[in-house]
């Protein structure tokens, strides 16, 4: 009689591919589990069938003879779709953050938007009395051609005119279309009659007229602009009177 032993190191050439202690474990676990086991006749029936014809060589043999025929997982593959879905895991719980050319685009057109608002001011804050002599109509024109008009009174060395010369330029192109501009030089002595019709004595002096000529009210020297606007406003909406029609600031005297 053989006796019992669990496989060795000796297995044949034609088990070479198996690993022995994969099938000696095997051999272990196939004892321990089968309750029809009698370990007194354990050893005797390693070459014999038992009463049920169970054959613990003909269960190695099995095992083998599986571990052959299972096919083999290629040993860089299983290390390849764990580490895809590793960065995929990864991946997916970091957020995107803008690339570098989308980060300069932004800071080019914040750029460009500042160097507009401040050259947009200096703009405004350049426009001198001479800019908007040069743009208002001419007075006899504005009196004929049947809008409301405004007509300011000023001078080239009045500090104030030169001071509000800007907030009177915005608000008349926010109101060109519907009430004509007129400035009148009061150094000019072409104006000496219009001087005088107005009661002009301070400047800057600025005489709010409807559509027929007839003058609604005036604004005399450094007012807030708001009074002006509103003034303007109201001759624009064709109203029959000015909310400020008689106030007088800092003037410089004619």
């Amino acid at each position: 009689m053989r006796e019992a032993s669990l496989l060795s190191p000796t297995t044949s050439d034609a088990d070479a591919d198996v690993d022995v202690d994969t099938v000696n474990r095997h051999l272990i676990e196939e004892k321990q589990s089968d309750p029809r086991r009698d370990p007194i006749r354990f050893a005797a029936a390693v070459d014999r069938e038992d009463a049920d014809g169970f054959s613990l060589l003909d269960s190695a043999e099995k095992f083998i003879t599986d571990q052959k025929e299972k096919p083999l997982e290629e040993p860089g593959e299983a290390n390849v779709d764990t580490a895809q879905a590793a960065d995929s895991s990864v991946g997916a719980g970091i957020p995107e953050y803008p690339s570098k050319n989308v980060n300069k685009q932004i800071a080019l057109v914040s750029t460009l938007a500042a160097v507009g608002l401040f050259l947009s001011a200096r703009l405004d804050l350049s426009i001198s009395l001479k800019d908007l002599s040069a743009m208002a109509l001419p007075c006899e024109e504005a009196l004929s051609n049947g809008k409301p008009t405004v007509v300011e009174f000023y001078a080239n060395w009045c500090e104030v005119c030169r001071e509000l010369a800007p907030d009177v330029y915005k608000v008349e192109q926010q109101y060109k279309d519907r009430v004509n501009f007129v400035m009148l030089n009061v150094d000019n002595t072409k104006w000496e009659q219009e001087l005088g019709e107005f009661g002009v004595e301070g400047i800057p002096h600025f005489a709010f007229l409807d559509k027929k000529g007839n003058e609604e009210g005036n604004v005399v020297g450094r007012l807030p602009r708001q009074y002006f606007l509103d003034n303007v406003d109201a001759l624009g909406r064709g109203e029959a009177s000015v909310p400020h029609a008689r106030v007088v600031g800092a003037v410089f005297e004619c």
